[in-house]
């Protein structure tokens, strides 16, 4: 694990829409359709505003996260490790590194959504002292929606 890196990229980059259209590809065969309508662009995660970040593993993409502004909060987004990276500790570095920029943006806490059909992305946010929160944002009026919350 020690020669993964986390480092700050540019959403736009086509190295990481590569890697978002991955994620994206992987929501889509759990929950049909796009994987994700979410509106997002690249200026979301433009500091101050918002940060995005990948993991790389010997020049390749292995994960990615970032995060965005909604009013005191940072809205994490486009969280995902590769399947080959999976169990390797990636995705829990990445969300250290997200609330670490979103605390240093003074950010008061970190929220997202989640679905009901990534039992892995729900054990980690848990396990990282996520709490359940009212939905909010684009699926909040749909049933598989989870919303978590953790203060900064």
């Amino acid at each position: 694990m020690q020669d993964i890196k986390i480092i700050t990229a540019d959403f736009d980059d086509p190295a990481v829409q590569t890697l978002v259209a991955e994620n994206l590809r992987d929501l889509s065969e759990r929950y049909g359709g796009s994987g994700d309508d979410s509106p997002i662009s690249g200026a979301d995660f433009t500091p101050p505003v918002g940060m995005f970040l990948v993991a790389v593993l010997d020049d390749r993409l292995i994960g990615s996260a970032g995060w965005r502004r909604r009013g005191d909060d940072a809205e994490l987004k486009r969280m995902f490790t590769t399947q080959a990276a999976r169990g390797r500790g990636v995705a829990r570095r990445l969300l250290a590194r997200i609330e670490e920029s979103a605390r240093e943006a003074g950010c008061r806490r970190v929220i997202l959504e989640t679905g009901d059909r990534q039992p892995e992305a729900i054990a980690l946010y848990e396990s990282a002292g996520y709490l359940r929160i009212a939905d909010f944002g684009y699926y909040k009026d749909y049933p598989d929606v989870l919303s978590y919350a953790k203060p900064l």
